[in-house]
């Protein structure tokens, strides 16, 4: 009993990381689609890719970035 017990938890964390780093590279995917409008997307796009060469896009400066970027167009209108 105690060898699956331990089985079950090695089974869990394996799961719980998986999924964490499914939702690490969903998230971002999915707020520039809900909340970055359309014709915008090309440009965050490629200005994230010119800020970020790593493989994995990382959230928190991508955000801070699209943020500073739309308050910037706004303050110009």
């Amino acid at each position: 009993m105690n060898g699956l017990a331990l089985f079950a938890i090695a089974t869990g964390l394996v799961v719980f990381f998986a999924l964490a780093e499914l939702a690490a590279a969903v998230l971002p995917i999915l707020i520039v689609v809900m909340l970055v409008p359309p014709e915008e997307r090309q440009t965050l796009a490629a200005l994230v890719a010119a800020a970020d060469s790593s493989r994995r896009l990382r959230l928190w400066p991508a955000l801070r970035t699209a943020v500073k970027l739309r308050r910037n167009e706004r303050a110009r209108r």
